[in-house]
């Protein structure tokens, strides 16, 4: 498959309720049917197997760079960042990468 990756993981902040945690996932998963430029999106909590990870995932395919950009940039994309996530997390890390 050729494309363009999105891969994002958050820690969510102490004191995060499971509430807030599932509001982001069900926020999140409305995203395929409001940004048509996404080709393939998935994301899940973390198993707990292994001590110091991340809590949560996103993994969101696009067909290039430009895709990606539109999905980054879209309204209802930021308003779940800004309404659900910023106030819950901790820390994040992200990458961008060439599908080949």
């Amino acid at each position: 498959m050729s494309g363009f990756r999105h891969v994002v993981m958050f820690v969510w902040a102490e004191g995060t309720t499971t509430a807030q945690r599932q509001e982001v996932a069900d926020r999140l998963s409305e995203l395929p049917a409001k940004i048509p430029q996404i080709a393939s999106y998935s994301m899940g909590t973390n198993a707990g197997i292994n001590p110091g990870t991340y809590d949560f995932v996103v993994v969101a395919d696009f067909a290039g760079v430009d895709d990606y950009l539109v999905y980054r940039d879209h309204p209802v994309h930021r308003a779940v960042i800004e309404e659900t996530i910023t106030p819950i997390v901790e820390r994040r890390s992200a990458i961008q990468y060439e599908l080949g």
